[in-house]
């Protein structure tokens, strides 16, 4: 049996190192062909272990906080728990990177410790979010690039269809993947001149199944199985998305206890269905933001991620590895030589 390592920074996010370490051990006794390599404070991080089982333990002496600056906090914090995790897979003696902690310097770590891959100009960040209704799909749609540049090219837009593409295909197994372009009208002359000739890019890939352009407004009605932005336009859009679920579900929980007893009657009969829009519109069952474009997986998780994210965080991880994601399109890339148009 081949096992496959997991490099995590065990001191990233909120609720560290307790929910990384409970979401690891959950893991870890269900995927019995990974092996987990945690950095961080070996006495905390032994405290909270049951087990050491398929667990390496790699100490360290500092943590990249959500307040340090992230390039600066890269290059001069050597010895965090996220950039000795990041040199592990640089190193090969790990497959993958994980975090919670802070977003850019993850995504710096990525790019100045992991490496990008050549033929990859900008790598982006690729979000899973459910959809409404999925008739054709797995109920979510990926969102890319949702947050790793704020400014992209035409090209490098194009480029995040052909990534989305292959991780649709191969991560969640879907055939012939949606692809859409998020813009401000559907028709194919709408958007700015970025949009409109990354149009006319992924249009021309005849092995892209392209849709066209995609509102916002239709985003969680399953159109697509993956929605190409750039990171600025598809950070405000899964931040919106994110308010907007979390607004509605307090805003209906208030209307229901201030509504006398009827209305809590009407509430119990309507429990299950309540449960069900709730578990639908968990986001935290679908895995962490990967950074597509890295020599090897780095994904992020929410800040604030309990175990269970952590855990199906890790099943994601686990079948972007066993999937061999990463080298499959490092491959597709270089053969058609996308990086000449960028």
């Amino acid at each position: 049996m081949i096992i496959l390592k997991i490099a995590i920074d065990a001191m990233g996010g909120d609720n560290a190192p307790d929910a990384v370490i409970a979401g690891v051990e959950l893991a870890r006794d269900e995927f019995k062909n990974v092996e987990f390599v945690l950095f961080g404070d070996e006495k905390k991080i032994t405290a909270l272990l049951k087990s050491k089982e398929r667990i390496i333990i790699e100490h360290t002496t500092e943590v990249i906080d959500m307040n340090d600056e992230p390039v600066r906090a890269v290059r001069r914090k050597k010895d965090s728990s996220m950039v000795k995790a990041a040199l592990a897979v640089k190193e090969g003696k790990a497959d993958a990177l994980f975090s919670c902690g802070n977003t850019g310097a993850l995504l710096a770590a990525g790019l100045l410790v992991v490496g990008r891959v050549k033929s990859v100009a900008r790598p982006g960040l690729l979000s899973t979010l459910p959809v409404l209704d999925s008739p054709t799909g797995d109920g979510t749609f990926n969102l890319l690039d949702s947050g790793a540049n704020a400014d992209s090219k035409p090209d490098q837009l194009y480029q995040y269809a052909l990534l989305g593409k292959y991780y649709a295909e191969n991560v969640r197994g879907l055939k012939n993947p949606r692809i859409g372009l998020l813009n401000n009208g559907t028709e194919p002359h709408k958007g700015n001149k970025v949009t409109l000739e990354a149009h006319q890019l992924i249009a021309a890939d005849k092995t892209i199944n392209f849709i066209g352009n995609i509102e916002s407004r239709d985003l969680l009605k399953g159109l697509c199985d993956v929605v190409v932005a750039d990171g600025f336009t598809g950070n405000a859009v899964l931040k919106s998305i994110e308010g907007t679920v979390s607004a509605v579900m307090s805003l209906l929980k208030e209307s229901i206890m201030s509504s006398g007893l009827s209305g809590k009657m009407g509430a119990m009969l309507l429990k299950p269905a309540f449960k069900s829009i709730k578990s639908k519109m968990d986001q935290s069952q679908y895995g962490g933001a990967v950074l597509l474009g890295t020599k090897a997986p780095v994904v992020k998780a929410h800040g604030a991620s309990d175990a269970k994210t952590v855990y199906y965080t890790i099943k994601q991880i686990r079948t972007m590895i066993e999937g061999e994601v990463v080298p499959k399109f490092t491959k597709y890339l270089a053969e058609n030589e996308t990086e000449e148009k960028i």
